[in-house]
């Protein structure tokens, strides 16, 4: 007789490996689960199991549902954001060439540089860095002028990097001046907008201004599996992207992504880009309304509602005033983790003077408990404890 199936919880899997669950109102970051995949991408993925497919096959189909799906020219499915750094950079260095692929991370006697503006520079930027490639600097920590940039540039100059990011944006070459003063050299502009979407109109303003390829995240706001994402771009350079990359025997090897993800990764973009973004914003904005409106009675703090470049989505945003007496953001956060019912929200990213609440992971039921979670602790810093 075949064995009988016995549905598990998460709650129930990560009580037998002895892990306290969280409450995430810092959205989708990677350390705290990413984001809770759509219904539409574990269906997916649970239907590609049954199946056997050559790789090869199934990721050039994807990604021609892909640029289909986003309005782009040509697209390839990557192992998350960061694996598309990797492969953006092993195909500037080897514009699918199999010798050089072969040979990747050893780039001696080639064109191994790339140029990065200094106030693009990120916590995760040594990924462009893997296939061999080494970076250039250009301006300083107050901006990058185009001469800057333009000076960066040598014949030892693979691709010029441009990063599209909350707060990143300031006194720096925009991307389509890059992506210029890249082409006139013969070079690709390399973009990385992993936490740009929403807005969806990203998923073709990056290309339009220019860029050759565009990694994006397929996990944070899309909902795919956690562990996807995908570039989009040129034909030209998204077939360099995907000679170097997994299955292949490459650099990107350990870049892995299998049928399942893939098959989750389509259902979720399709699902992302046929959503109503304006009802998608209202909720979200109704949801940190009422977190601004239940805080802001608490002394030393002022409360507001972000939604713009830097707040992908509303967010709920608290400020430590000059009147605050308590312990910093990064201190609040810790505590709210500490607690009992343990909640993620995110500070110390501008200093230690704000708490940022983001609805994107909050699930029904868990709004009232958040916002009465950091209002318990933001009391108890008023109040000196």
């Amino acid at each position: 007789m075949p064995t009988k199936h016995n549905p598990i919880t998460g709650n129930q899997i990560v009580e037998r490996l002895g892990v306290r669950p969280i409450i995430n109102a810092g959205g989708p970051n990677t350390m705290h689960s990413g984001s809770r995949p759509r219904r539409e991408a574990l269906d997916a993925m649970l239907a590609m199991s049954e199946v056997f497919v050559n790789m090869d096959e199934l990721l050039i189909a994807a990604g021609e549902e892909i640029a289909s799906l986003v309005g782009a020219e040509a697209a390839t499915v990557t192992s998350g954001a960061s694996g598309g750094l990797v492969i953006q950079a092993a195909a500037a260095v080897s514009r699918g060439d199999a010798g050089i692929i072969g040979r990747l991370p050893d780039t001696d006697g080639l064109p191994n540089e790339l140029v990065i503006q200094k106030p693009h520079r990120f916590v995760y930027d040594h990924l462009y860095l893997t296939p061999g490639t080494r970076f250039v600097e250009a301006g300083d920590a107050a901006g990058c002028a185009t001469e800057q940039l333009e000076a960066a540039i040598s014949a030892r100059t693979a691709g010029v990097i441009h990063l599209e990011s909350p707060f990143k944006n300031r006194g720096t070459v925009p991307l389509w001046q890059a992506a210029e003063i890249a082409h006139s050299h013969g070079l690709p502009l390399l973009a990385d907008a992993a936490s740009m979407l929403p807005p969806r109109e990203n998923l073709r303003k990056f290309t339009s201004k220019g860029a050759d390829l565009v990694s994006f995240s397929g996990g944070k706001a899309v909902r795919g599996p956690q562990s996807t994402g995908f570039l989009v771009g040129k034909k030209e350079w998204v077939e360099f992207a995907r000679l170097v990359n997994a299955p292949h025997a490459t650099i990107a090897r350990a870049q892995k992504v299998s049928k399942e993800e893939v098959a989750g990764l389509l259902a979720a973009l399709r699902a992302f880009v046929d959503e109503d973004e304006t009802a998608e914003t209202a909720r979200y904005r109704r949801d940190m309304q009422s977190v601004v409106d239940r805080l802001a009675e608490v002394p030393g703090v002022a409360m507001s509602l972000e939604h713009n470049y830097d707040h992908y989505i509303p967010h709920a945003v608290i400020t430590l005033t000059d009147s605050w007496r308590g312990p910093d953001g990064p201190e609040i956060a810790r505590r709210l983790m500490a607690g009992e019912q343990r909640v993620y929200v995110v500070s110390g990213y501008l200093g230690d003077r704000e708490i940022w609440v983001d609805p994107l992971n909050i699930q029904p039921g868990e709004l009232e408990i958040v916002a009465a979670r950091v209002h318990e602790e933001l009391i108890k810093g008023a109040a000196g404890g």
